[in-house]
């Protein structure tokens, strides 16, 4: 009975074996696939991220651009 249980046990590693054997390529083209997907979504968030802080950082430079503008009108018109 021993035997048995040791043929098996070799036949379930020997199945194991297989089956890891043909879900490899599988498992690798997902797991690469995943990793690409991931990463487009990381840079369109990223990406979002960086449009929204940057148009704030334009907006308040125009308006300091023209507060400084408004400054200069007033100066020159007390010059004159």
């Amino acid at each position: 009975m021993s035997e048995t249980t040791d043929s098996s046990a070799d036949k379930v590693q020997d199945l194991k074996s297989r089956f890891k054997q043909f879900a490899q390529p599988l498992v690798e083209s997902l797991d690469a696939r995943l990793r690409e997907q991931i990463d487009q979504r990381v840079d369109q968030r990223v990406e979002a991220s960086l449009s929204a802080r940057l148009s704030v950082i334009e907006r308040a430079i125009a308006d300091l651009d023209r507060g400084l503008r408004e400054l200069e009108a007033r100066l020159n018109a007390r010059k004159d």
